[in-house]
């Protein structure tokens, strides 16, 4: 076995791999850029080598600098994590040439199917069902449309290396494919120096299920069941689950058959993930192999008990599988919530910064938190804005989800926009918890975008309760700071109005065995119960015999509370001062809606217009470059260009002007 080894990669997956080399007893070694000298893995590695300023071209892209960081340290085989290099033939091959080991399958096995085009053909020939669709070169725009059309829309235009849902569009006709192709190319070669793009029919109602297969030199090969991960935006998974809620036995045997005879077609050895599309009929076409250590690697792990990191280092070591498919139990349900810096409220764009605050729910048997920050590090525009993987695994798929909606109630982030209520959001959907979902989920399900969870009545009463519990311990803490004199005691009143929503209530109190027993509305009172005092950011609260978990930030005579992917504003207010509000004028915002803001900080790289221009609805007006993404910025409506005060190239922060227009 190693004695040491290099994790060519860094953030969560870096230290995913150090905890299993640590649990062998072998040595790590640590890569970092300028930007991650400060990173959790850095912290976390036996040694860390300096190989580069912040670009991931000029640091974790540079094989040289790699074999050189592993030269120097001694260590015998390198992992190479997901992303940057991990599905570069070249990479390995540059190992092999050095006789250094590499933690994941031949170059060869690389090579073949981390080209899409060449993967669909010996996919095909091994006697996988592959989609319909055009792998041949694509010469232009108008080649691209045409091909669109002979094969039926909707087509899906993507990039030959790409990955990680880059370079990848829908298109419902000819203009959709003419500008699909242009964007889906320009995007494959910043991302992957390869600008080759191939069109293949979009199955329509898809669910996008993939199975893990492992194996080894000495030709064994096993799949561990599949997993779901329909729940993607802008082709990027943000929820997945082990098993499927949608597969059958006989279709879950069909698909792992396949995806074994693929892996053995190509001589494959180490862990490797190969990618379907299912529609409504349990019909499944294959999409990619993806050659490495897939992201959601921990819900296969938490189901099967198996180690696949531990098990790749070891197939790479020489050692055989030791496993044969009569021995792979899929046990329990699990699922993966990835925790991104990005803003759902503003169509999941991503999001800089320091984390002032990173507080993930403690792990046990059901929940795991793979993680590579830590409270005070800093989430840097060079790379992928993950944060964390939140797992939980229970012995029923109902009770996993109930279980990942609690442990993202007691996640505590600040410093930087995240999704977390977007996560909450879909624990708590009713075509979620069905299992009858579709990689449109988030387009059918957020039409309009996500806007947090609507409050029902229900929910403002149970605001209202805890934040009446929250003020009166605020009041009492207060009261004994205030003074200890008879005659100068603060009174605290017994009847407040908690305002929340647009809805408000009267509340009236007592305090009861360790709680207060509140009234709302003079209704029978309920018992509420916390262990939040002054100061605390989170809170358990209990309502009688339910229990909920609740993020408190104390405001101007109330609070914002955070829960279950909503987000309100209580005030807490004496009757005296509720009636007096509403007296007061309400602040009318500013009209923004003739001017084009940056919606995240990225670079400039195209505008489409100019001063003088008149634009229509939908049409292309700048382009930002941002976490290795191309956005387009379009026209809400027609309108002449007034000022441009920004050029191409600039870096631009959020709410930055790039446009000013006419106003209707």
């Amino acid at each position: 076995m190693f004695k040491k080894i290099l994790i060519a990669n860094r953030g969560e997956i870096a230290c995913r791999v150090i905890k299993s080399a640590r649990k062998m007893g072998i040595k790590t070694v640590a890569v970092y850029s300028d930007a991650d000298r400060d990173a959790l893995h850095v912290k976390m590695a036996d040694e860390a080598v300096h190989i580069g300023p912040a670009p991931s071209n000029q640091s974790y892209l540079v094989i040289e600098n790699i074999i050189a960081a592993a030269q120097k340290t001694g260590a015998e085989a390198i992992h190479p994590g997901y992303g940057f290099l991990s599905e570069k033939a070249a990479f390995a091959k540059a190992c092999e040439d050095n006789a250094i080991a590499f933690i994941g399958p031949p170059p060869k096995a690389i090579e073949a199917m981390g080209d899409k085009i060449t993967s669909k053909k010996l996919a095909k020939e091994a006697g996988v069902s592959t989609v319909p669709g055009y792998m041949g070169l694509i010469d232009d725009e108008d080649h691209a449309a045409k091909i669109a059309g002979e094969i039926g829309y909707p087509v899906m235009i993507k990039a030959s290396a790409g990955g990680g849902g880059k370079g990848m569009r829908i298109a419902w006709n000819d203009a959709e494919a003419r500008e699909g192709f242009a964007l889906s190319r320009s995007e494959a070669k910043s991302s992957f120096g390869d600008d080759r793009i191939f069109i293949e029919k979009f199955v329509t109602q898809p669910r996008h299920i993939e199975i893990q297969v492992l194996g080894d030199a000495h030709g064994n090969m096993v799949y561990l069941g599949e997993r779901e991960c329909s729940i993607q935006r802008r082709n990027q998974k943000v929820v997945e689950e082990a098993p499927s809620p949608f597969l059958d036995d006989a279709t879950r045997k069909a698909m792992g058959e396949q995806a074994v005879a693929l892996a053995k077609a190509v001589g494959y050895t180490s862990a490797g993930t190969v990618e379907f599309i299912v529609d409504g009929n349990r019909n499944f076409y294959f999409l990619e192999m993806n050659t490495r250590l897939q992201v959601e690697h921990p819900v296969t792990e938490l189901i099967t008990g198996i180690d696949i990191v531990e098990t790749m280092i070891r197939v790479a070591a020489g050692e055989k599988l030791g496993l044969a498919q009569s021995d792979i139990t899929l046990n329990g349900w699990a699922i993966e919530s990835r925790l991104y810096a990005e803003d759902p409220y503003r169509n999941f764009l991503p999001s800089i910064g320091r984390l002032t605050r990173y507080r993930p729910p403690q792990e046990n048997e059901g929940l795991r938190n793979d993680t590579g920050v830590y409270e005070g590090a800093e989430i840097s525009l060079f790379y992928d804005p993950m944060i964390a993987k939140l797992c939980t695994w229970a012995p029923t798929r109902e009770k996993a989800i109930e279980a990942m909606s609690k442990a993202l109630d007691s996640f505590e982030v600040e410093g930087v926009g995240h999704n977390l209520p977007f996560l909450s959001a879909v624990m708590g959907n009713a075509k979620f918890k069905s299992g009858t979902i579709t990689t449109a989920f988030i387009a059918e399900e957020f039409p309009d975008g996500f806007h947090g969870v609507i409050a029902d009545a229900q929910s403002i009463e149970d605001m209202c309760l805890a934040a009446t519990l929250f003020h009166v311990r605020a009041e009492q803490r207060a009261a004994q700071i205030s003074g200890t004199m008879e005659n100068h005691k603060r009174v605290i009143g017994q009847h407040w109005v908690a305002s929340c929503a647009g809805a408000s209530h009267t509340m009236q109190w007592a305090v009861d065995n360790g709680g207060l027993s509140i009234s709302v509305d003079g209704a029978k009172p309920v018992h509420v119960m916390s262990d939040w005092m002054p100061g605390k950011s989170l809170a358990h609260v209990s309502l009688g015999a339910r229990q909920i978990t609740i993020m408190v930030s104390a405001t101007t005579k109330g609070y914002r509370l955070r829960y279950q992917g909503r987000d309100q504003h209580v005030l807490v207010r004496s009757p005296r001062a509720a009636e007096l509000t509403k007296h007061m004028p309400v602040k009318i915002p500013k009209d923004m809606s003739n001017l084009l803001l940056c919606p995240m900080p990225g670079v400039l790289r195209r505008l489409h217009v100019r001063v003088g221009d008149m634009v229509e609805a939908g049409q292309p007006l700048a382009m930002i470059e941002a976490m290795k993404m191309e956005n387009i910025l379009r026209s809400e409506r027609r309108a002449k260009v007034l000022r441009v005060p920004v050029s191409e190239g600039v870096s631009l922060s959020v709410d930055e002007l790039i446009m000013e227009f006419e106003k209707p």
